[in-house]
């Protein structure tokens, strides 16, 4: 049974968009220092277009577009370590964990530069 699935991963972006409006609506409500507020708002953001960017490769899968899966695995992995990690320091987490940020940016960079790749490949329809 293979793990990494179009089922799988379009599980995972509705619970990611999911996690996204909740981590918005924190920031909107409930919480009130301005660099969490913005840490929190940063990444419901990303998350939420991320979460988004999944089901468009799932579309993409369905019309025949290679690597689909992989372009998933980037997006997620990029809102784990770029989005988790802003929550974790707005929720009081060491700021030092801004480190990874970055890493969860590329992460997201690889998963578009992929998508535009294995998209621009697509036959043209009729």
């Amino acid at each position: 049974m293979a793990v990494w699935t179009p089922r799988t991963w379009t599980g995972l972006a509705a619970v990611s968009g999911l996690l996204a409006v909740g981590f918005g609506a924190f920031a909107a409500h409930g919480i009130s220092a301005p660099k969490p507020i913005e840490w929190l708002h940063t990444g419901s953001q990303y998350q939420m277009a991320h979460a988004l960017a999944v089901f468009a490769a799932f579309g993409l899968h369905r019309a025949g577009a290679k690597d689909m899966g992989k372009v998933a695995a980037f997006f997620l992995i990029g809102t784990l370590l770029f989005c988790g990690s802003l929550y974790a320091m707005a929720l009081g987490a060491p700021r030092v964990l801004g480190a990874i940020t970055p890493v969860g940016g590329v992460s997201f960079l690889v998963g578009w530069a992929l998508m535009a790749a294995r998209g621009f490949s697509l036959p043209d329809q009729a």
